[in-house]
């Protein structure tokens, strides 16, 4: 071989080695870009565990707004006794067991609590599923011998229950932004 094909055979491997390096370059600059326009500055497992934090959160929440359609009925049931139309009874009954089928996303909830290893999070979302159900069991329909103030009593315990949840769940969320 003279120094011509020499020649040739070396620009053709500078060409496709320059071609390789600017696939490469752009291949990880589009990755880059694609990874700070999700969340700047949060790694993969810590935007799974925020993902997942948020899921909770909703998960809870709709809990929260089912029990608080079950227990502005319930009172209003207690309210009536027996002169409360049976329409409405018939609507609690749903909320009822749209209550139960949330519950199901609140134990799952905590499994994922658990899973992160967030214990603390886990026991008061459990204590405040169990309070839920202690006031379903004291707080029904027809019963005339429970006053207004226990029932508040109750709710007020939930709601402080719900919010110190959220507090824990806002701070590590926060932490898990700032990391």
């Amino acid at each position: 071989m003279n120094t011509v094909d020499y020649w040739q055979i070396f620009d053709s491997g500078l060409k496709i080695a320059m071609g390789a390096a600017l696939s490469f370059g752009c291949l990880w600059a589009a990755n880059w870009w694609r990874q700070k326009q999700g969340q700047p500055g949060i790694s993969g497992g810590h935007r799974r565990r925020i993902g997942l934090l948020e899921q909770i959160s909703s998960d809870v929440g709709r809990v929260n707004h089912s029990f608080a359609k079950y227990s502005a009925l319930v009172i209003e049931s207690t309210r009536f006794g027996k002169r409360w139309p049976p329409a409405r009874k018939q609507e609690l009954e749903r909320i009822n067991s749209e209550l139960v089928k949330e519950f199901e996303k609140l134990a799952e909830a905590e499994a994922s609590l658990l899973m992160l290893g967030e214990k603390t999070m886990e026991k008061t979302l459990r204590l405040y599923g169990a309070k839920i159900a202690l006031f379903r069991k004291q707080v029904y329909i027809g019963r005339q011998d429970i006053s207004e103030q226990e029932i508040a009593e109750l709710k007020t315990s939930i709601l402080s229950l719900r919010e110190q949840f959220y507090e824990l769940l806002s701070r590590r969320y926060d932490k898990l932004l700032a990391a």
